[in-house]
C-alpha cells in the first residue's frame, strides 16, 4: 500500500498510555529518590491487526488493547455505503478494505465495458484509463452509461476519490485512518483521524487505446472469481471484503451488467497460504473466469501473480499492500485498488515520533508484507531523527496458521528481547497472530 510521497498527519492524536511497572531499589524501605520513574509503553499496529475482529481474538485478556493505535488505508464511509454492505453481511463488524473491494470489481466492470469486450486482455490495457479521464462520474450507472457510448470519463468510487492510478495499475493516493482501540479491545471510532497520502500528479494521464471488442455479435459474460481470506491468518479481514465486492456485482446487474449481460461470481478461498491460493486460482482459471479480485495478504498475491499473468488474466488485490509489489514482473495483468506500503510507513512513523518516543521496538511477520513495512518504518523513523541503535527490529516466522503452542515457542524469546531493550513504542506488524505477540509481552511483564 504506498505510493511515492505522503503528507504529513495533522492534528494531534490523543494517546492513552499503557504502564510499565518500575522495578525499585532491593530495600524494605523505598523513598521517592530510590525508586525507577514509571516507563511509558504504547502500542501499534497496522492494516493488518487494526480492526474489531482482531480484539475477538483477546477475548481472555479484556482491555490490552486499550490505547493501541495504529493505520489501515480508510476512506470516510458514507453512512449509506455501510448499510447496503451490511445488508450483503449483517453480521460485520468491520469496513476494512471493503471501499477497495468494491471499487477493484467496479474499475474493472468498466474496463470490460469502455473495451467493448470480456477479454482478460483488453480488460487490462483500459483499467488504468477508467481512472484518470476527464470527466468524473461517481456511481456506477453513470459510469457505466459513459463507457458504453465511448465518452470520456473517470470513475471515482468510493476509495478512488482524489485521483486515479499510477502507470503501473494502482493508486497514486489515498486516504488512511489513524485508529485507536478503547478498553473493551474494539475500535474506538470517536477518535478515528483521517490522513492524506500520496501524490495525485504521479496519476497516468496516458490515454486509453481504442475500444477493441467492436461488434461481432454477443460477447462472453463478465465473470469474476474472489480469491479473498476465509481460512488462515488473515480470515477475520476477509468478511467486509466479500461483501462489498458482492455488492458491486449486485449493483452493476442493477445498473444493466456489462456488454448486455449480468456479470457473474464465484467465490474462492486465498487461504491466506500460497498453496491454498494457487488451487483456487487454477480452479478459477478452469472456470473462464476474466478477472479475479485478490489475493488478501501481499505474499499470497505474489505467489500467485505469475500463474495468473502465464494464463493472461486479470487480477486486481484490493488489500495487498507490499511495496514490493509495485514492480514486480506481471505482464500488466496485476493491479490493485490499495495503496503500496511506503505511504503507511509514513504515516506509523509520523504517529509514533509525535507520540514521542526515541526508543521504539518492531515485531514483524518475516514475508514481504512484514519485512517490507518493518524496514520502511525505520527508515522513516532514521530520517526523522531517532538513532538506527535504538530501533529493534524482531520478526517471526510466516504461517497460514497457528497453534497455541506457537506463542511460547515463536514469541515469547521476543518478549525477552524487548523488555531488555527497553523500548517505550513497540510496533505489531502481522495478521491475527498479532495477538500472540501482544501475550508474550504480557506474560514478560512488558505491557501490563
Amino acid at each position: 500500500m504506498r505510493a511515492r510521497s505522503a503528507r504529513t498527519i495533522v492534528g494531534a492524536i490523543t494517546a492513552i498510555g499503557l504502564l510499565l511497572a518500575a522495578s525499585g531499589c532491593a530495600s524494605d524501605t523505598k523513598s521517592n529518590a530510590d525508586t525507577a520513574p514509571t516507563a511509558e509503553i504504547r502500542l501499534y499496529g497496522t492494516d493488518g491487526n487494526m480492526a474489531n475482529s482482531f480484539g475477538e481474538a483477546l477475548k481472555d485478556s479484556p482491555a490490552v488493547l486499550n490505547g493501541m493505535k495504529g493505520t489501515t488505508p480508510l476512506t470516510p464511509l458514507s453512512e449509506d455505503f455501510k448499510r447496503r454492505v451490511k445488508a450483503i453481511d449483517p453480521s460485520l463488524t468491520d469496513f476494512n478494505y471493503s471501499g477497495e473491494s468494491y471499487d477493484a470489481v467496479v474499475i474493472a466492470a468498466l474496463a470490460a465495458e469502455a473495451g467493448k469486450s470480456s477479454d482478460p486482455g483488453v480488460i487490462a490495457k483500459q483499467l488504468i484509463g477508467v481512472t484518470t479521464g476527464d470527466n468524473v462520474c461517481d456511481s456506477i450507472a453513470a459510469c457505466l452509461t459513459a463507457a458504453k457510448s465511448g465518452k470520456d470519463f473517470k470513475y471515482r468510487g468510493i476509495s478512488l476519490r482524489s485521483s486515479g492510478f499510477t502507470n503501473v495499475g494502482e493508486p497514486s493516493s489515498a486516504m488512511y485512518g489513524v485508529l485507536n482501540f478503547g478498553t473493551s479491545n474494539t475500535i474506538d471510532d470517536a477518535k478515528t483521524e483521517f490522513v492524506g497520502a500520496g501524490d495525485e500528479k504521479t496519476e497516468d494521464k496516458a490515454a486509453p487505446p481504442a475500444a477493441t471488442g467492436g461488434k461481432g455479435g454477443q460477447k462472453p459474460p463478465l465473470k469474476f472469481g474472489l480469491l479473498l481470506p476465509k481460512t488462515g491468518a488473515l480470515a477475520f479481514q476477509g468478511p467486509p471484503m466479500f461483501a462489498a465486492a458482492k455488492l458491486a456485482i449486485k449493483e452493476i446487474n442493477e445498473a444493466g451488467g456489462v456488454l448486455g449481460q449480468p456479470v457473474q461470481v464465484v467465490e474462492g478461498d486465498d487461504g491466506t497460504n500460497p498453496d491454498v491460493a494457487k488451487a483456487t486460482t487454477s480452479q478459477f482459471i478452469s472456470q473462464g473466469i476474466q478477472v479475479i479480485i485478490g489475493a488478501g495478504a501481499s505474499g499470497v498475491s505474489k505467489a500467485v501473480i505469475p500463474q495468473v499473468a502465464q494464463a493472461g488474466r486479470v487480477m486486481i488485490s484490493p488489500s495487498a499492500t507490499s511495496d514490493e509489489l509495485t514492480k514486480f514482473e506481471d505482464k500488466g495483468f496485476f493491479f490493485r485498488t490499495s495503496p503500496p506500503d511506503v505511504l503507511q510507513a509514513k504515516a506509523v512513523a509520523d504517529i509514533m515520533m509525535r507520540d514521542g518516543h526515541t526508543k521504539v521496538a518492531i515485531i514483524a511477520r518475516g514475508d514481504s508484507y512484514g519485512n517490507g513495512l518493518a524496514a520502511g518504518v525505520k527508515n522513516d523513523l532514521v530520517a526523522a531523527g531517532i538513532k538506527p541503535e535504538n530501533i529493534l527490529i524482531k520478526t517471526y516466522e510466516a504461517k497460514d496458521k497457528y497453534e497455541k503452542d506457537d506463542g511460547p515457542k515463536m514469541f515469547n524469546s521476543i518478549g525477552t528481547a524487548i523488555k531488555g531493550f527497553g523500548a517505550t513504542g513497540i510496533l505489531v506488524i502481522g495478521f491475527d497472530e498479532s495477538a500472540l505477540a501482544i501475550k508474550a509481552l504480557v506474560a514478560e511483564g512488558v505491557k501490563s
